[in-house]
């Protein structure tokens, strides 16, 4: 019997199959998972469709008082729930404590919102009204970066629209998810809540199921065209948070000690395994040799090692395939730019790459062309701030960026130039509940978080009535 099991219909199942779930630090199996069969994804789907005429229509007030329970059993388990995030995706605990905390304060931010109804119009010839209604059964695919954050931009304010849902995390970090399945499944009627685990062979099934009325997805550009060319044939409702590569311009205007930490701490947080992390850093010529030099000291001292072990800042790489990727990269960086820190395997079991530092590299290279998702940052100098931001934008993705400066006026000013989803200014990768976010061009369709995220989860109901 596994200790993990599948949550549908309101019970914790096994499931049809087994699947080894390894940890990166070790290389060793950590659990065995239960893995769905269709027939389950089925079941969990049939679930969800049965459920959802009485959830829909349940009370505002009983929706979110079941969040809040959420919240309140994710955050008193928090501890059992961040080792198990640690074993199997790699992050240190501390990390891992942050995000199970956060996953916890996502699901209490959407009970502070509503979906009221809106008069658009209310003179003496009509009324106008403008109504939200839930949209049937939603399948959310969550990525093994962070399962449990990016479970919660989607099942909370797809509960609290009156939805129900059948998640499904990635393949290689499904424990953490069904361990709070098994906490929370009584919180939640069943069949409102279901939970499955693949081994990547489902996704498709889940996409193309005639009652699963939107995906939610979270993952690679790739693996997102494949989703909405399968949604396509039903023309079900789709948000779609994908790949980026996001550019960092760092001005002339900045100090080089003070800005380097930053920096460094936007592109290698998670070891690099961030969606929104600074996956390209422009920097000024002025300032360039000694931004470079700060990136380099701080990469040259920062601790990788096992996510459980004391003092450790950056865990290894989620699993092979990426680390395989990023070595890749970063071999062939070194025949177009010079690495200053780290790009060297570590010895020993684990996926670890320590921070790589790459200086005197330029566009049309592939570490700054492509998204490494992984711990090493491409430094590109440049002299005029427009040109910088013009290299910047001419990229496939358009999920986020930064400008960095003491002017800013200055830097407001670019950001507005920026073609991408979101802009930080004298920071980067800063996400809340409460502000929408969403990716331009290739990173992305649809907007998570916030107001505008809730109402995706929902149909735009028009009454129009004569007076």
């Amino acid at each position: 019997m596994s200790d993990y099991k599948l949550l549908i219909n309101g019970a914790l199942v096994e499931g049809d199959k087994t699947m080894d779930v390894v940890n990166p630090a070790t290389e060793e199996v950590l659990a065995q998972a239960p893995r769905a069969s269709e027939a389950q994804l089925n079941a969990a789907v049939a679930a969800a469709k049965a459920a959802f005429p009485a959830w829909s229509k349940t009370p505002m007030a009983e929706r979110k008082a079941a969040l809040t329970a959420i919240a309140d059993t994710i955050q008193a388990n928090v501890q059992d729930i961040a080792r198990i995030l640690t074993q199997e995706q790699g992050k240190p605990l501390a990390d891992a404590m942050g995000e199970v905390f956060g996953a916890s304060a996502f699901f209490r931010y959407f009970t502070m919102l509503d979906l009221p109804v809106k008069v658009l119009d209310d003179s003496p010839n009509r009324r106008v009204e403008a109504r939200r209604k839930p949209l049937g059964v939603i399948g959310a695919i969550v990525p093994w970066n962070f399962p449990l954050i990016l479970m919660a931009f989607k099942v909370p304010a797809a509960l609290l629209a009156g939805n129900t849902i059948v998640l499904k995390p990635a393949p290689t970090t499904p424990l953490s998810t069904l361990r709070i399945g098994a906490l929370i499944k009584d919180l939640l009627p069943p069949g409102v809540l279901n939970i499955i685990a693949d081994a990547g062979d489902l996704g498709a099934a889940m996409t193309a199921h005639p009652d699963v009325r939107k995906i939610s997805f979270t993952g690679s550009t790739e693996t997102g065209k494949r989703v909405m060319a399968g949604a396509a044939e039903a023309l079900k409702r789709i948000t779609l948070e994908l790949g980026g590569n996001d550019a960092g311009i760092v001005l002339a205007d900045n100090d080089p000690k003070e800005v380097a930490p930053k920096l460094f701490q936007s592109a290698f947080q998670n070891s690099g395994q961030v969606c929104i992390a600074m996956k390209r850093a422009y920097v000024h010529n002025s300032i360039y040799d000694a931004v470079c030099d700060e990136l380099a000291r701080l990469a040259n001292e920062a601790v990788v090692g096992d996510g459980l072990e004391q003092g450790t800042q950056f865990g290894p790489l989620q699993n092979k395939m990426q680390y395989d990727k990023v070595m890749g990269l970063i071999e062939d960086a070194k025949s177009h730019g010079k690495v200053i820190a780290g790009g060297v395997p570590v010895e020993g079991k684990g996926y670890f790459i320590k921070p790589t530092i790459v200086r005197d590299i330029t566009d049309g290279t592939r570490l700054v062309d492509e998204e490494q998702f992984g711990p090493v940052l491409p430094v590109i100098r440049f002299e005029d701030d427009l040109d910088a931001v013009s290299r910047a934008n001419n990229s496939p993705y358009g999920l986020g960026g930064s400008i960095w400066s003491s002017d800013l006026d200055k830097a407001h000013a670019l950001a507005e130039r920026m073609d991408t989803g979101t802009v930080w200014i004298n920071k980067h990768a800063e996400l809340a509940p409460n502000i929408p976010f969403g990716g331009a061009k290739m990173s992305g369709l649809g907007t998570e978080l916030g107001e505008e995220g809730l109402a995706e989860f929902t149909q735009l109901h028009i009454i129009n009535m004569a007076r």
